[in-house]
């Protein structure tokens, strides 16, 4: 099943206009943020060459999301990151072993198809009633970069020097589609290393553009 990853622009031309259509998670986020002593989420004057509008920057297969968080369980706990051809209890064992660690990670406790990361840097991922209501704990586009440049060396990529993202979708997938595929990579760890690469494309971007990372 398809997993998409958008880029928001934080600039006034989208945030500030009446019929925003990301108002209302912009104010659960700002609320969480601030319980936690953080700033709001940053909204920056328009900019040349930032038009405000939403744009994909990455897809993948959300199962094979699920191989890049076991990888950063094992590396973290420092275990051995041995490839694997299905996910099998192993990794429900590992998230229940250690559920704090894969609660405290922002690469780990993220909805699949729903939530943000947003460019303000915190430790620990964000959560209340109403985010786990709606989509799901808020995570940190720099921490959710360190921990991507952490687990990078486990799965074969030199976080200095990463190959080439893959294309963005060229249209939004549904749910329920399958996710286009990836580009060859006859590395054991090929589904690890292609959701990295589009989630740290997507933070990059998320930093060096003052945006917000949404999944859909």
């Amino acid at each position: 099943m398809a997993c998409d990853l958008w880029l928001v622009p934080l600039v006034d031309v989208l945030c500030h206009t009446p019929d925003n259509p990301f108002a209302e998670e912009l104010a659960l986020y700002d609320k969480a943020l601030g319980e936690a002593g953080l700033p709001p989420v940053p909204v920056y004057q328009y900019m040349p060459g930032l038009t405000g509008e939403v744009a994909p920057v990455a897809g993948f297969d959300y199962e094979a999301l699920h191989f890049l968080r076991r990888a950063y369980l094992l590396q973290v706990r420092g275990l051995a990151v041995n490839p694997v051809d299905a996910l099998g209890g192993d990794y429900e064992q590992l998230l229940e072993m250690f559920e704090s660690t894969a609660q405290q990670s922002h690469l780990v406790w993220h909805y699949d198809h729903a939530g943000a990361y947003v460019p303000v840097d915190f430790p620990q991922p964000l959560w209340n009633d109403e985010l786990l209501a709606g989509g799901g704990p808020l995570g940190s586009s720099q921490t959710l970069l360190r921990e991507l440049e952490l687990v990078a060396p486990a799965i074969g990529i030199d976080p200095a020097n990463p190959p080439a993202a893959p294309q963005p979708p060229l249209a939004p997938t549904e749910l329920e589609e399958p996710a286009s595929p990836a580009p060859y990579d006859p590395s054991p760890f090929a589904r690890e290393r292609h959701v990295w690469l589009g989630l740290h494309t997507a933070a990059t971007r998320s930093l060096a553009q003052g945006s917000m990372i949404v999944f859909s």
